[in-house]
Order: C-alpha cells, then sequence, then structure tokens
C-alpha cells in the first residue's frame, strides 16, 4: 500500500477510535438506563462527553480531519448526547407525567439531532467561528440532565457521597420542574444563543494566569465534592449563553464551529 495512503488511513483513524468509545459510552448509558442504573448511565454520558473532546483534539492534532469524521462524530454524538439521556431522565423521571413525559424526552432528542444537523450543514458550508457555539451544545445539555441524575439518586437513594448541602437542597426542587428544564435545553439548543467554544490557541498558555488559576480552583473543588463540581459546571455554563446574549459588546459572530 502506498506509504501516504497508509499514513492517512492512520489520520483518519486515530481520531475515531475516541468516536468509537463515546458510542459505547451512549450505547451502555442506554443499557444502564433500562436496568434502572441512572447514576451508571449519567457517568457513562460524562465519560462520553471526555472521549468527544478528545477526538476533536486528537483529529486536529495529526491533521486527521476528514468528512468521514465528521458524520461519525455526528452519529456517536447523537446517540450519547441526545437519544440516551433522553431516554434517562424519561426511564427516571419523566415516565410519571404519562404522554407529556414521552413528548418532552422526544422533543430533547430532536432538537438535539437538529443542532448536530445544523453544525454539519455550517462545516460543509465552510462557515464557523472557533470562539463561540451557535446554541448550547449537544454535550452541554446531555452533561446537565446526567449531572443532575447523579445527584438525584444521590438524594432519592441517600447514597453515601461527599456533597454541598446548599447545592443537594435544590435538586428536589430541579426535578419537580424537570419537564421545563428539559424543554428549556433541548430549545437552547437550537437557539441562537452564543456559547463560548474554548478553543482559542492560547487559552491554555500558562500566561493565561486567571484561567490557570480557574482551572486550579475547579480541580480542588472536584476533588473534594466531584458531583456538585461537575454539576455547577454544567449549569454555569448553560447559563453562560445568556451572559454573551445580553452583552453584544464581548460577543463576536455567534457561528457554529467544526465541533457539536
Amino acid at each position: 500500500m502506498d506509504k501516504g495512503k497508509l499514513k492517512r488511513s492512520g489520520q483518519v483513524l486515530a481520531p475515531s477510535i475516541f468516536t468509537v468509545a463515546n458510542m459505547v459510552c451512549g450505547f451502555y448509558a442506554l443499557l444502564a438506563a433500562h436496568m434502572g442504573e441512572y447514576t451508571s448511565g449519567g457517568l457513562a454520558i460524562i465519560g462520553g462527553i471526555v472521549f468527544d473532546m478528545l477526538d476533536g483534539r486528537v483529529a486536529r492534532m495529526v491533521h486527521g480531519e476528514s468528512v468521514f469524521g465528521i458524520e461519525f462524530d455526528s452519529l456517536s454524538d447523537f446517540l450519547t448526547f441526545c437519544v440516551a439521556p433522553a431516554y434517562l431522565v424519561y426511564a427516571l423521571l419523566l415516565k410519571d407525567y404519562g404522554v407529556g413525559g414521552f413528548i418532552v424526552a422526544f422533543v430533547f432528542a430532536l432538537c438535539g439531532g437538529l443542532r448536530l444537523a445544523r453544525f454539519n450543514a455550517v462545516v460543509h458550508a465552510g462557515q464557523g467561528s472557533k470562539t463561540q457555539f451557535q446554541g448550547l451544545p449537544t454535550p452541554a445539555a446531555a452533561g446537565f440532565l446526567a449531572s443532575f441524575i447523579i445527584l438525584y439518586e444521590i438524594v432519592e437513594l441517600d447514597k453515601p457521597a461527599r456533597t454541598l448541602s446548599f447545592v443537594m437542597d435544590q435538586i428536589p426542587l430541579v426535578a419537580s420542574f424537570v419537564p421545563f428544564v428539559t424543554l428549556a435545553l433541548a430549545f437552547l439548543m437550537v437557539s441562537n444563543v452564543p456559547y463560548p467554544a474554548g478553543k482559542k490557541p492560547d487559552l491554555l498558555h500558562p500566561r493565561n494566569v486567571k484561567l490557570m488559576a480557574g482551572v486550579a480552583l475547579f480541580l480542588t473543588f472536584l476533588y473534594f465534592y466531584p458531583q456538585n463540581a461537575i454539576f455547577l459546571l454544567f449549569l454555569f455554563y448553560v447559563l453562560s449563553g445568556f451572559t454573551n446574549l445580553f452583552m453584544p459588546d464581548r460577543t463576536v459572530a455567534a457561528a457554529e464551529q467544526p465541533k457539536a
């Protein structure tokens, strides 16, 4: 085989390994929800987010970006960040609302699919921004639901965990509004609300003192209160879009970049 073609195949395969791992997490989350192991399902979705972050970075690192990779990644994302969290929240809470709960779960999966389709269309058109996403990214919406479900299970089953009481006290309230929360996440995914992409080349530069301090603080918080830290991270990110929306002087064109 030609060495150039072999090298190119390796470049495309490298990120696809992480995409497959993401898909495995999504499939396991569905099985876990079916078996009533909701915490495991939530953790699997969080794991899928990690793999999703890695596949894009690996693709750029080895110059393995391809049309195949974009399409395969979107299919994987639809399973892990659209279908799996929709089924997870339905099996745990939305099923109690009857047909209405089914509709809410479906709308979440549908809006996630629409967002991914819009992302692909923008990428293929050669448009996009390296600083912002248009609409809430599907991993963020899925991560919020998954981290909420993990905390809900701790509260409902009185699981031993090191948590912050002021956060845990709000979980039953969030649960009582879960249909509206799920719909809000769904509509944010297909909205034009700008969200930070975090893909600036100098973002993780050691001289970025404020960011480095923030990362250190988060990692410390994650060590002592892991479940709360992950939930608050996704909560703050979901709310960050509105900060950008109402502060146009800090907002650049709210366009999609090559990552859903």
